[in-house]
């Protein structure tokens, strides 16, 4: 996979989405950063788990050339963390009202580590066969609460869309333990949604800090990527101008 931009000097940007979201949620943002003359490539998440997730992101990487910037949101920041440890070619990490574990924690984990989240009770499980003959579970957001609970400061067409195309995520992805913190080895950026109720903003906090994110904080849900693409972008930007040339 290669990658055109206006500015050769720019690097590849990589946004990975969350659980309840497919690649679309981040158009504005890819709109924002394309007109800045980044190349930008949006992963489509599988939300089978964390090391398959993390695997795929792995293979999409391995196929880029020149530097690259890794943007996630929610879950996918779950998913970066473990997914580009190693990988100098990636320069920066931008959590956009996200997950940062630490090896051996999981995103249902730090989820629930602070009051204040709404999700658990508007999820809908619907069972299905693995491939192994087990039965697993696919969690949607009831479309019914899919705008109070996740994206609250979009407008009820959007978030009509949103909810009847979201991508469900296993209860096992949820649950699966980091075994990688990319973190702790690069450069990372967060924006922090303080209207959030998918992911409590303190929960937020607590991982940038610990990760010693540059971050900054914004009045959003937790759709923040879609209802507020300018200054994601302007996020994604910042850490990429700070640490490429």
């Amino acid at each position: 996979m290669t990658t055109t931009s206006h500015d050769s000097a720019k690097p590849t940007v990589v946004l990975v989405h969350g659980a309840f979201a497919e690649s679309a949620s981040w158009n504005g943002v890819i709109a924002e950063l394309t007109g800045r003359g980044y190349p930008v490539v949006a992963v489509a998440n599988p939300l089978r788990g964390l090391s398959e997730d993390a695997a795929h992101l792995r293979s999409v990487l391995d196929h880029l050339t020149g530097p690259v910037v890794v943007a996630g949101h929610s879950y996918g920041g779950s998913v970066l963390s473990e997914a580009v440890d190693g990988n100098h070619d990636v320069k920066a990490l931008v959590y956009i009202a996200s997950f940062q574990l630490d090896v051996g924690e999981s995103t249902s984990e730090l989820a629930a580590k602070y009051p204040g989240g709404e999700l658990g009770p508007a999820l809908d499980p619907v069972p299905f066969p693995a491939a192994d003959g087990s039965t697993g579970s696919d969690l949607y957001i009831k479309q019914e609460e899919f705008r109070r609970v996740f994206a609250a400061d979009v407008d009820e067409q959007t978030t009509g869309l949103m909810a009847a195309t979201q991508r469900p995520i296993t209860a096992k992805a949820l649950e699966d333990t980091a075994t990688k913190a990319a973190w702790k080895s690069i450069p990372s950026w967060a924006l922090i949604s303080t209207q959030d109720l998918a992911i409590p903003a303190e929960s937020m906090r607590f991982m940038a800090k610990r990760a010693e994110s540059t971050t900054v904080e914004l009045d959003a849900s937790h759709a923040v990527a879609v209802s507020h693409p300018a200054a994601v972008a302007e996020l994604i930007d910042a850490a990429a101008r700070a640490t490429t040339h």
